[in-house]
């Protein structure tokens, strides 16, 4: 699985205008929504919080991965968004969260889930690339820097 296959490029923000945890959720969410018409943005929130609830995906290294599971969904989606002044997103690391990559899985993906998980997180785990995400200029950078990046695996 290729993680251009699933991200929905309208649904990218380059730069959040949101400054808390919840905030970002939202406006990712609603940024999904509106590109996906199946979508509903109230119902994702939920799904997301709840899923946030359980345990910060914040994963350290200026990362969060927020995602969950929708009823209805028929396939993976995903959406990328920025902040460069940082979130407190109460990471594993408590350092401020820069780059959030949200996910939501259809509710009975099984391992599917699973495996976009690891391949994200794989893709973060890559200082250079979290770098070139932080310092595009413009949307076809964060493109082109994904591109390359799921050509490596």
């Amino acid at each position: 699985m290729k993680i251009m296959d699933i991200l929905v490029r309208d649904a990218v923000v380059l730069d959040l205008a949101s400054a808390t945890k919840h905030d970002v959720i939202g406006e990712m969410a609603r940024a999904l929504a509106s590109s996906e018409a199946r979508l509903d943005a109230d119902r994702l929130l939920e799904v997301l919080l709840e899923r946030e609830s359980l345990q910060s995906t914040g994963i350290g290294e200026g990362v969060a991965i927020p995602h969950g599971k929708l009823p209805g969904l028929d396939r993976l989606l995903a959406s990328f968004a920025r902040s460069r002044p940082g979130v407190d997103f109460e990471s594993i690391d408590g350092q401020p969260t820069h780059l959030f990559f949200l996910l939501v899985v259809p509710e009975h993906s099984g391992g599917q889930h699973l495996k976009a998980l690891a391949r994200i997180s794989r893709f973060f785990r890559d200082a250079a690339f979290r770098k070139r995400l932080l310092e595009a200029e413009a949307l076809e950078d964060v493109f082109q820097a994904i591109e390359e990046e799921d050509a490596k695996f």
